[in-house]
Formats: C-alpha cells, sequence, structure tokens
C-alpha cells in the first residue's frame, strides 16, 4: 500500500488590510493580481506575500528576532511593494513613492530603503488582525498572518503595475456585492475577511474589534455538500460565523 505523501510545508506570509474612513463608512485598499499568477490569478486581495530572508535580518536589527517580529517586517515591506505605503515612524519624504518599482525589481532591499530615506520602520502600527494556513491537501500552502493599519495621511497608495495590475479603495460591502454579483472574483480568506470588516461602520469600530478578539489559527477543513464546499471556522475568530459554504472549492 502506497504512503500518502507527507503534507507540503507552509511558506510564512503576511497580508495588510489597509484601512481608512470614507464617507460611506471604512474602506480597504485593495489590488488585483495579474491572472497569470498561479495562485489567485485574476483576484482581488489584500497586499501581502512571504516572509524572506531579509525580513527576518532587518527584524532582528530593530530588535524584534523571532517569527512574529519577522512577520510584521514582512507586512511593513509588502504594504510598500504592493501599496506604494510607508508605515513608518514619522513622516515619509515626499518622494518616497518613487523607490516603490526599484524595490519591486530587486535594485533595492527594505532595509537599505529605509536606511536611504533616513526613516524607521514602525511595526507598533499593525494589529494582529487574522491566521489561516492553507490545507494540507494543497501543494502550495501559505501560513498566512493578518495585520490591520490605518493607512497614514499624506501618502497616495497606488499599485505596482507588475504582479498588481489595479487597485481601488473600497468599502467591504461594496467589494462582497460586487463579487456575488460576478464583478470581482474572491478567495474564500479574502471573502470572509471582508465580511468581517463589513460588519462596522467605521474604521473606531473595526480597530476596537480587533483590540478585543484573540488571533484563533484557522486551517480550513471542508465537506462536499449540495451546492458547494462547507467550510467549518472557530466562532471564536471573530467572523461571526462557525461554517461557510463555498461554491468554488478550488479557492479553499
Amino acid at each position: 500500500m502506497t504512503e500518502a505523501p507527507e503534507p507540503a510545508k507552509p511558506n510564512l506570509a503576511a497580508t495588510v488590510l489597509l484601512l481608512r474612513q470614507g464617507d460611506d463608512g471604512p474602506e480597504v485598499f485593495m489590488v488585483v493580481r495579474h491572472g497569470d499568477i498561479a495562485f489567485a490569478g485574476g483576484a482581488l486581495v489584500f497586499p501581502g506575500g512571504r516572509l524572506d530572508a531579509g525580513d527576518r535580518a532587518l527584524a532582528a536589527a530593530v530588535g524584534l528576532p523571532d517569527d512574529a517580529g519577522a512577520l510584521r517586517i514582512c507586512a511593513l515591506r509588502e504594504t510598500f511593494e504592493e501599496a506604494a505605503i510607508l508605515l513608518i515612524r514619522g513622516t515619509a519624504p515626499r518622494d518616497a513613492a518613487k523607490w516603490q518599482a526599484k524595490l519591486c525589481a530587486d535594485e533595492i532591499g527594505f532595509a537599505a530603503l529605509l536606511d536611504g530615506l533616513g526613516v524607521q520602520p514602525a511595526p507598533e502600527a499593525l494589529i494582529h488582525f487574522a491566521h489561516w494556513i492553507t490545507p494540507p491537501s494543497r501543494s502550495k500552502r501559505f501560513d498566512t498572518h493578518f495585520f490591520l493599519a490605518v493607512a497614514p495621511e499624506g501618502q497616495v497608495a497606488a499599485h505596482d503595475g507588475g504582479e498588481a495590475v489595479d487597485s481601488v479603495w473600497i468599502n467591504p460591502r461594496r467589494a462582497l456585492a460586487e463579487a456575488d454579483a460576478g464583478k470581482r472574483k474572491l478567495v474564500v480568506p479574502t471573502r470572509l475577511n471582508l465580511m468581517r470588516l463589513a460588519r462596522f461602520d467605521s474604521v473606531d469600530a473595526i480597530l476596537a474589534h480587533a483590540a478585543e478578539t484573540p488571533v484563533v489559527t484557522i486551517e480550513p477543513r471542508s465537506t462536499q455538500v449540495p451546492g458547494g464546499r462547507l467550510m467549518t471556522l472557530p466562532l471564536a475568530a471573530g467572523y461571526g460565523v462557525e461554517s461557510f459554504l463555498s461554491t468554488d472549492p478550488a479557492s479553499i
């Protein structure tokens, strides 16, 4: 009898839900992934990506030597790479956004960029919001930590034009409505986190909810049922539901 292969080890990753208060409630910055990307190609997602060695080195240099600290540095880097927003202590230089393309092209590292601008990263600007791990059945897996951050005034968010081909500030309820109408593609963790944001009418309310809700690890398990696959998740995770029906099982 052939033994089942060992599950792929998930890659540590960080995702940022960048928030601002709009006229009709909270808005979150989202990007549309290039259609040719293997994972979630063409989907509307939050900025984010996998942890790299440079994140660990910078984290250690600023006194955050463990995975939790490195993930915060990863989140800060990805926010600049994919949203052109620098989450730093103090005010960002006016020309900081011009370095986004160089960072994305690996022409400069994040630590060198910050050093050159004479600024310090602000890991304290991030609020740990959620933790999702791709199921063991998937060949490509991610151990993703989601963070909230309030967009600093005076900086203009913009997608990178490479991995992301479009971007939008959008009310979570509108993003969900557009996905339900077939105008947007959402993977399950993105949809569930939008649903969580959509329960609140202000950024302050979202932040208060996050502050009082413990982060519970979610490693989705799903069962085939009529109409799709039923995914269960812990009520303590703060999503307000214990199950979710997905009609797109490939996205779980």
